[in-house]
């Protein structure tokens, strides 16, 4: 039977983490993820069960997208692809490397990101048609990231390619399709390897997910799209903080 109580906990986890995501278009994995490392989940656990919930929440936002013709297909393939291989190395070191180093590598991670989500400037939109150079190698390390720290993906995608001048509505559809291929391709190897611990994490998170992705829109429409930023910038920087705190101790 499982524990309702522990249930509630991940539910609330994974729909926060939507919230977030639905503000920015970003951070639901590292957001989930470091919450769960927060409650005590192994950092592989943490990621494993973080990409198998992103198989089913992610499924629908890219093919949603993709009907409504906000995704590029060079753009596309230039990121799922190297994603993809990223992705599935990211996987390995994950399962390979002890949850203790896991921890200690983890914690600059989340540090960094908390700063980037921070310090993250306001562009205005780009109108650029072309792939940057480069976005090959973006999607591989976006890839590699994600796999280990359970998310960072989008973070690093979507930013990077809006920064470079491409518009908004091509940068979020070609990169949310292309996490869906990149959590499928961590989730297999994640389930080959570890198989399926931590159900309750996952089932929660999934949950926590679908219920809150309607709400998404009324989140980001109520909120200034600064003060999202801020708010989960300081989300995931104080969990990296917590991290830290129990290493030193």
């Amino acid at each position: 039977m499982p524990n309702f109580a522990e249930l509630f906990v991940f539910i609330a986890v994974g729909a926060f983490a939507q919230l977030v995501d639905g503000a920015l278009g970003m951070a639901y994995g590292v957001t989930s993820a470091g919450l769960l490392m927060g409650l005590g989940v192994p950092p592989v656990s943490a990621s494993a069960s973080v990409h198998y919930a992103e198989t089913f929440t992610c499924g629908a936002s890219g093919l949603s997208h993709l009907l409504a013709g906000n995704v590029r297909r060079r753009l596309f393939l230039a990121l799922v692809i190297p994603g993809v291989i990223g992705a599935l190395l990211g996987a390995y070191v994950a399962i390979n490397v002890p949850a203790h180093w896991m921890r200690v590598a983890l914690t600059p991670y989340l540090l960094g990101m908390g700063l980037f989500l921070l310090f993250r400037g306001t562009r205005p939109p780009g109108d650029r048609t072309d792939v940057p150079r480069g976005t090959s190698a973006l999607g591989s390390v976006a890839g590699f990231v994600d796999a280990i720290g359970g998310g960072g993906w989008s973070a690093l995608t979507v930013t990077v390619l809006l920064a470079r001048g491409l518009p908004p509505r091509a940068v979020i559809g070609s990169v949310h399709l292309a996490k869906c291929v990149v959590s499928v391709a961590a989730s297999i190897s994640f389930l080959l390897s570890i198989g399926t611990t931590h159900l309750t994490a996952v089932f929660g998170l999934i949950i926590g997910g679908v219920l809150a992705a309607p709400f998404g829109a009324v989140f980001i429409r109520r909120i200034p799209g600064r003060l999202a930023t801020y708010l989960a910038g300081f989300a995931v920087l104080a969990l990296g903080l917590h991290n830290a705190f129990r290493l030193l101790v």
